[in-house]
C-alpha cells in the first residue's frame, strides 16, 4: 500500500473529475457538500476495474456470492458479527434497496418514523413513494445526540411501525450504543414495527461499531440492514449496495422486492465491493486515521479562524456538523457570498436546522482550511 493512499489531489485536478461534486457548481465554488472523498481509491479495487476492463468482462451482473462472502469475514474481523450470508440481498444503491424495501411492504399515505437532523436523500426517498415521514428528533444537548426511546414508544402506539434509522448517523456522525439499538428492537419487537438500519457508514467507525442486526433476537425479527461499499471506500458511481437480514420474518419483507434490484446492479460495483471488503482493510484504517485527523484540524481551524461556528469529532464518517448560530451568515450566504458549498440544515430536517449546516472533511487539510477562510473573509 502506497505511503500516498490518502493523498488529495491538487483542487485543478480534483475540478477535472467527473462526478456530481465537481459538476454542479461553476468553478469558483468549493465544493464541500456531497459525501464522497477526494482520496485515492484503494488500489485492489483500481486493479481489479482495470482487469474487468482489459478483459472486456462487463457484462450484466449474474450470481455474485463473493460479496456475502467477502462482508461475513468484513462483519467478523471488525464487528465480531457472524451474519447469514444467504440472507444477502444486491441492489443497485442504498437509496434503491430502501425505496423497493418500502414499495414492496408498505403503501402510499403510510408514515415511517425518521430521526432529524438526518440525511436528505430520505425525504426524497419517501416523498418518491408518497410516504410521509413521522420525526422523532435525536435528543441533542452540548454535541450530544442520543436516541429518542420514548419517542419511538409514541410514534409505535401511533401506528407508525416502520423507522428508518441512519446508523452511523449522518449528519451528527454519532455511532449509538449497544444499549440503545437493544432497547429500540426490543421496542420494535413489542409493537410490531420494522427497523431498516442504513449502516453505509460503518466502516469509517473510530471506535467499534454495532450492527443493529447484532442486538440479539428482537433486532434480528426487525431489523433489515442496507449498506453499500459506496461511502467508505469511494465507490457511489460503481453503483451496487446489498439489503441483509438475520430471520425469516425480515427476509420474508425483503422476498418481496423486485428481482430487479439485483440485475440493475453493476458488474463492476459489486465485484468491487467484494474486493473492497476482502483485501482494504489496510486502507480502511489509514483512511479512518486521515479523517480523524482532519476532524481535529477542522475544529482547530474553526477556533482560529470562526470561533463562533462550533462542531464535533464525528464517532464515524466524514461529514461534520456545523453549528453557524452566531456566525451571522445563512449557508446559502456561505454559498453566495463566500463560495462554499455545504450541505444547509433544513435540508436534514426542516427549519429547526436553519442554523446548522453540514461540511465534508473527506479531503486535504489545505482545502478544509480553505473553505473555512473563505466564510471567514466573506462576513
Amino acid at each position: 500500500m502506497s505511503d500516498n493512499q490518502t493523498s488529495t489531489p491538487p483542487l485543478s485536478d480534483l475540478y477535472s473529475r467527473h462526478s456530481s461534486k465537481w459538476r454542479r457548481f461553476d468553478a469558483d465554488v468549493l465544493p464541500l457538500h456531497v459525501a464522497e472523498m477526494d482520496f485515492e481509491i484503494a488500489e485492489p479495487i483500481r486493479d481489479l476495474i482495470i482487469d474487468f476492463t482489459k478483459r472486456s468482462d462487463l457484462g450484466y451482473l449474474g450470481p455474485v456470492p463473493e460479496v456475502a462472502k467477502a462482508f461475513e469475514g468484513f462483519a467478523k474481523r471488525h464487528w465480531d458479527w457472524q451474519i447469514d450470508p444467504s440472507q444477502l440481498k444486491i441492489a443497485t444503491d442504498v437509496g434503491v434497496a430502501a425505496v423497493e424495501f418500502l414499495r414492496a411492504n408498505l403503501h402510499p399515505g403510510d408514515r415511517v418514523v425518521v430521526t432529524t437532523p438526518v440525511y436528505s436523500g430520505f425525504f426524497e426517498w419517501l416523498k418518491e413513494l408518497r410516504i410521509e415521514p413521522f420525526d422523532v428528533p435525536l435528543i441533542t444537548g452540548n454535541h450530544e445526540y442520543r436516541l429518542d426511546l420514548e419517542g419511538f414508544e409514541r410514534a409505535f402506539q401511533a401506528g407508525h411501525l416502520t423507522v428508518l434509522l441512519c446508523n452511523p448517523h449522518n449528519p451528527v456522525g454519532r455511532v449509538f450504543s449497544r444499549e440503545e439499538l437493544t432497547a429500540l428492537a426490543e421496542l420494535a419487537q413489542r409493537y410490531g414495527a420494522t427497523v431498516i438500519s442504513d449502516e453505509i457508514h460503518a466502516p469509517l467507525s473510530v471506535e467499534k461499531f454495532v450492527p443493529y442486526l447484532s442486538c440479539g433476537p428482537a433486532a434480528e425479527a426487525t431489523g433489515v440492514c442496507i449498506t453499500s461499499s459506496s461511502k467508505s471506500f469511494n465507490l457511489a458511481g460503481l453503483k451496487a449496495a446489498f439489503l441483509l437480514t438475520q430471520g425469516p420474518e425480515m427476509a420474508a419483507k425483503t422476498a418481496k422486492m423486485p428481482i430487479g434490484t439485483h440485475w440493475r446492479s453493476s458488474i463492476l460495483g459489486a465485484f468491487a465491493m467484494a474486493e473492497a471488503f476482502t483485501s482494504c482493510d489496510t486502507w480502511l484504517a489509514t483512511t479512518v486515521e486521515t479523517i480523524h485527523e482532519n476532524a481535529k484540524h477542522l475544529l482547530a481551524e474553526l477556533e482560529r479562524l470562526l470561533p463562533e461556528v462550533t462542531s464535533h469529532i464525528p464517532e464515524s464518517g466524514y461529514l461534520a456538523w456545523l453549528d453557524i448560530t452566531n456566525l451571522g451568515l445563512t449557508s446559502e450566504e456561505i454559498f453566495t457570498k463566500a463560495k462554499v458549498a455545504l450541505v444547509p440544515g433544513p435540508d436534514m430536517g426542516g427549519e429547526n436546522y436553519k442554523n446548522f449546516a453540514r461540511i465534508n472533511i473527506g479531503t486535504s487539510r489545505a482545502i478544509i482550511t480553505e473553505g473555512l477562510t473563505r466564510i471567514a473573509n466573506s462576513r
